[in-house]
Formats: C-alpha cells, sequence, structure tokens
C-alpha cells in the first residue's frame, strides 16, 4: 500500500519498503513506504498549506459536520475489510476487529461530527466598561502517532476531536499494523476532504521522531511506550508545542478472600487475553492473598487450556 499526502497515493523518495508480517504465519502479507525526512517534510507542509490556505479553514463548522458523517458512513461500509486488515496485521480475533472496534469507529466518528457546531467560547462578566470573550480556535496541524494494537480505532480517536476542531491531521500508524490507517486516509477523501486535512506517513521509528521534530506541527499526539513518549515530550518541548501523551500501563487484578471466585477467574481470563493480550488494561498482574494463591492458579491455568490460539 502506498501513503497518502495531500491528494496523492505515493511510496516516497527513496522507495524504501517496510514489511508487515501476519502474526499468525509469520509471513511478510503486505509492504508499506519507509517515509523518510523529505516524505514527512512533503506530508507536514500538505497539511499546513490545507489549514493555512486551503477550503478547510474556511469551511463553516456544519460542512466540516457533513465532511465526518460521510467518512462515518464509509467506515460502516468498509468495516469487514477494515477489521480484516487489522487481523492479519496484528493479530487479534477477527471477531474483536468486526465487532467491537468498528462499530466504535464508526460511533465516535459520528459523535465528533455532531460537535463540529457546538464548540463554542464565552463570555466573561468584568462590568459595564469591559468586554471579555473566550475564543476557541484550531492548533492548526496535529501529528498523530499511533500504536500496533488498536490500529483503526485509535486512528479514529486522533482523527475525530482534531477534524471537529478544524485541525488537519498527519498520521504516522505503527509499522506492525499500518493498514487501516492508510485507508482510513484514502476513505476521507472518497468521502470529500480537502486534500492535505488527513495524511498518512508510515516507517519506523526515524519516520515518528522526523514528525515530532518538524517545525511546522503544532500539535503532537502520541500513543505507546513510556519511552518514545518521553523522546516525544522533549521534541516538543525544544519548540513549545502541545503535546498530550498516553502512554504504557501495568494493570492489577486484586483478588480479595471475599470474592466471588468464579466471576474473578472469568474477569482475569478476559482482561488477560483480549485483544490477544495486546492492551494496555491488560490484567498483567495479579495481587492475591496468600491463602488463595494456589487455589486461583490452579484454576486459571485450567481456563487458560480452555483456550484457543
Amino acid at each position: 500500500m502506498k501513503m497518502v499526502i495531500g491528494d496523492a497515493k505515493t511510496t516516497g523518495v527513496t522507495d524504501k519498503g517496510v514489511d508487515v508480517i501476519n502474526p499468525a504465519t509469520e509471513q511478510v502479507h503486505a509492504k508499506v513506504p519507509d517515509a523518510g525526512v523529505a516524505d514527512v517534510d512533503h506530508a507536514v507542509k500538505a497539511a499546513r498549506r490545507a489549514f493555512d490556505d486551503g477550503p478547510w479553514s474556511q469551511m463553516t463548522p456544519s460542512e466540516r459536520g457533513s465532511l465526518m458523517f460521510k467518512l462515518a458512513d464509509l467506515l460502516k461500509k468498509h468495516s469487514d475489510e477494515l477489521a480484516l486488515m487489522d487481523t492479519e496485521d496484528m493479530g487479534k480475533p477477527y471477531v474483536h476487529a468486526r465487532d467491537h472496534d468498528l462499530p466504535a469507529c464508526v460511533s465516535f466518528m459520528v459523535y465528533c461530527a455532531g460537535l463540529c457546531d457546538k464548540i463554542r467560547g464565552s463570555q466573561v462578566p468584568q462590568g459595564t466598561d469591559k468586554h471579555i470573550y473566550i475564543l476557541r480556535e484550531p492548533v492548526g496541524v496535529v501529528a498523530a502517532i499511533c500504536p500496533w494494537n488498536f490500529p483503526a480505532v485509535i486512528t479514529i480517536q486522533k482523527l475525530g476531536p482534531a477534524l471537529a476542531c478544524g485541525n488537519v491531521v498527519v498520521l504516522k500508524p505503527a509499522e506492525q499494523s499500518p493498514r487501516s490507517t492508510i485507508r482510513i486516509c484514502e476513505l476521507a477523501l472518497e468521502a470529500g476532504f480537502p486534500p492535505g486535512v488527513v495524511n498518512v506517513v508510515t516507517g519506523m521509528g526515524e519516520t515518528g521522531a522526523a514528525l515530532a521534530a518538524h517545525p511546522g506541527v503544532d500539535k503532537i499526539s502520541f500513543t505507546g511506550s513510556t519511552e518514545v513518549g518521553r523522546a516525544i515530550m522533549h521534541a516538543a518541548a525544544d519548540q513549545i508545542r502541545k503535546v498530550t501523551l498516553e502512554l504504557g500501563g501495568k494493570t492489577a487484578n486484586i483478588i480479595l478472600p471475599d470474592a466471588d471466585i468464579d466471576a474473578a477467574l472469568a474477569s482475569t481470563v478476559l482482561t488477560s487475553c483480549y485483544n490477544s493480550g495486546q492492551i494496555c488494561t491488560t490484567g498483567s498482574r495479579l495481587v492475591i492473598r496468600h491463602k488463595l494463591h494456589e487455589q486461583f492458579i490452579e484454576a486459571l491455568q485450567v481456563q487458560f487450556n480452555k483456550l484457543q490460539i
């Protein structure tokens, strides 16, 4: 698949590629461009033009919302295709991608589309000789760097609010699972979004680093590891830019003596194994009272052995 920059699909300046491996077969089943600094610069400049000079900044909120509703319709129409991409790229069960992730994408995009004409400022009373008002304005070019485990969902989580507020976006999906993000950008163009409003660059960590450091970016939104989040915060600090970080978690299931053991077992299996265990809220630790420990672990092993990989 190719990247989407402006209204063009491109393989990038160097034609270098990144293999996308299906974890079920451990075989390469797709290839995407490995974007370099020049490609990132091209994407940011396309977004900059769309924000500074293009029709996006002149559109009314309801016109933006109308395009987002169209994108939601296309997400629904192509749900099976997008779900299969995520399953093949990162290994989540197809039933989760199809029945959980994509319906969430559609409903969230509908929600954000409805927000477009409801984002308003306020007036602050200061007496008869002063008039103070707060005006909400889009921040500009948003760099959205996504993780591998919920490719479509987190793409939409970053894209929807940014577009609703009048921003433009350059998406950088994880190299392990980039295809649904690319496809969503293609659908945005199909929905009628002006060129440069939604862009995607693919590649390894160097691509994300170039995007985070680009002077044309006004806001960075990153979901991923604490280590990379720390580096992104440094990059944002150098140019005093807005940054949002959602970093890794280490969640615990706490089993107390008066717990319903069957319910606790079911919850532990679900939170440990949902999305093939690749989720920041997974129950990756157990805190159990000593007298319950051996009994609970033995019962948990029985439940785990029933799962189909």
